[in-house]
Order: structure tokens, then C-alpha cells, then sequence
């Protein structure tokens, strides 16, 4: 794994753990800002790291809402 990679996947599980404690899900745009006035390369990488999350979280959450779904209406007679 580069520094780059390194660098942008701590900084994108720590805006994530930021995000989670301060409710806000745009804070991540901020940093990007923040990181773009500085190095293009890693805001990039950063954005792509903290989506992939976004969207892993979204995806695990479907998932699990569709299995208790399912399961209540095993539970059900008939």
C-alpha cells in the first residue's frame, strides 16, 4: 500500500468516526476542501476512500434490514 493509500484511508476512517460523533454526513466534503487546496492526488484518493465507506455502510444496512424482512415473514403462520 502507497502513502497515498495510507494516508487516505486513515484520514477516511477518521472523518467517518467525526461524522458518526458530530451528525454531520457532509463533513467530508469540508475536509476534501481542505485536503484539495494542498494535494489534488490525495483529495481524490480520500473522496474515493470515504464513498467506498459511505456506500459500504448503506449497502450493510439494506442488507440487514431485507434478512429481518425475510425472517419476520418465516415467523408468520400460515
Amino acid at each position: 500500500m502507497s502513502t497515498l493509500e495510507r494516508l487516505a484511508e486513515a484520514l477516511g476512517a477518521d472523518t467517518m468516526k467525526a461524522m458518526e460523533e458530530t451528525g454531520d454526513d457532509r463533513l467530508f466534503i469540508e475536509i476534501a476542501s481542505v485536503i484539495g487546496a494542498a494535494s489534488q492526488t490525495l483529495e481524490e484518493a480520500y473522496l474515493t476512500d470515504v464513498r467506498v465507506r459511505i456506500a459500504e455502510r448503506k449497502a450493510r444496512a439494506h442488507l440487514i434490514q431485507r434478512v429481518k424482512q425475510h425472517r419476520a415473514a418465516q415467523k408468520k403462520p400460515g
